[in-house]
């Protein structure tokens, strides 16, 4: 298996690589590909050196799989080159995701929908990942009618130009700014560009992506997307009103029995999900289940996740290991 890591340098890049070591992932042949800038450095991967190449070059190696992470702009230029010379692209920015013609997958979820046929495959936003994965369960038991959902982003989201904002400000020191504002001590409502709606586009995101992922559009969300000073992990207060009841214990059994989400839900010990404690773990954790008591069928609970592991480079890395599996590529 020939595997091309697009964006290699990058934060996604670097844990990507992380993952598809720690999985075990069956590389036969690993190419490293970053900006022309990049080319010719070194990064080790299972104790190996590999020099970075140029998309060009990569493009001419003909890999089974590129697993892309270099923004928009690049894969819209890139991933059809690459699916040309037979290559299965998993795409991990925004430049495919709502594409009718492109898949946007949650392996947990959607993955038996691929085909050898597709070339280009969407990775969903972080921010969606985490929430589909606590919503799709629940939503075939007792279907959804309206979620309304605000995020607590944190900096490694935007990348690394943010984390060292956020490390300067803390330590006093006056340096390169990735927002208009210090994040450090602060919350920024502002995650993404502003839309003509006066919503974010992460906002957006959040409220189309799941229901292509769940191929309904029964439901509807409304997002609030706000970034925080924590270095690593996703949360998200969600409300969920849906169409039948519920009974709390179900939704508890029901989300503890879904491949790829624990529940931490215990107020007598404190016990509640936190992006301290999903740091570096691939799980999605559910915490704060309690129904909703202004309004009849509707739930409340918190979501927490790390945005670059299965919020990026482990769905993505689920994905390619699903093509092998089934024999896709």
């Amino acid at each position: 298996m020939k595997v091309a890591v697009v964006g290699a340098t990058g934060m996604v890049g670097e844990v990507m690589l992380k993952v598809l070591s720690e999985r075990n992932f069956p590389i036969t042949e690993l190419l490293l590909v970053a900006s022309e800038r990049s080319v010719g450095k070194k990064l080790s991967y299972k104790d190996k050196e590999y020099a970075i190449i140029g998309l060009a070059d990569a493009v001419a190696a003909k890999p089974d799989i590129a697993i892309f992470s270099a923004g928009g702009d690049t894969s819209l230029e890139w991933a059809p080159k690459f699916a040309e010379v037979g290559t299965t692209v998993v795409d991990n920015s925004s430049a495919w995701r709502m594409d009718p013609t492109k898949k946007l997958v949650v392996p947990e979820i959607n993955a038996n929908e691929l085909t050898k046929e597709d070339k280009i495959i969407a990775n969903p936003n972080c921010s969606t990942i985490q929430l589909v994965m606590a919503l799709a369960p629940l939503h075939k038991k007792y279907k959804m009618k309206r979620v309304v959902i605000s995020t607590y982003q944190s900096v490694s989201g935007t990348g690394v130009k943010a984390v060292r904002q956020l490390e300067n400000e803390m330590a006093g020191v006056q340096g390169e700014m990735a927002y208009p504002y210090p994040i450090n001590r602060n919350a920024l409502p502002h995650c993404d560009v502003f839309l003509e709606n006066g919503y974010t586009k992460e906002e957006m995101k959040l409220a189309r992506e799941p229901q292509k992922i769940l191929d309904d559009r029964s439901f509807s969300i409304s997002a609030t997307a706000v970034r925080i000073p924590t270095a690593g992990g996703h949360s998200e207060s969600v409300n969920v009103e849906f169409e039948n009841d519920f009974d709390l214990n179900d939704v508890r059994k029901l989300l503890n029995d879904t491949p790829g989400v624990t529940v931490q839900d215990n107020p007598d010990t404190n016990t509640y999900p936190m992006p301290i404690y999903a740091h570096d773990k691939d799980e999605v954790f559910v915490g704060r289940l309690r129904r909703d008591e202004s309004q009849r069928n509707t739930l409340n609970m918190w979501i927490v996740a790390d945005n670059l592991r299965k919020g990026a480079a482990t769905n993505a890395v689920q994905i390619a290991e699903y093509l092998v599996k089934n024999q896709l590529v």
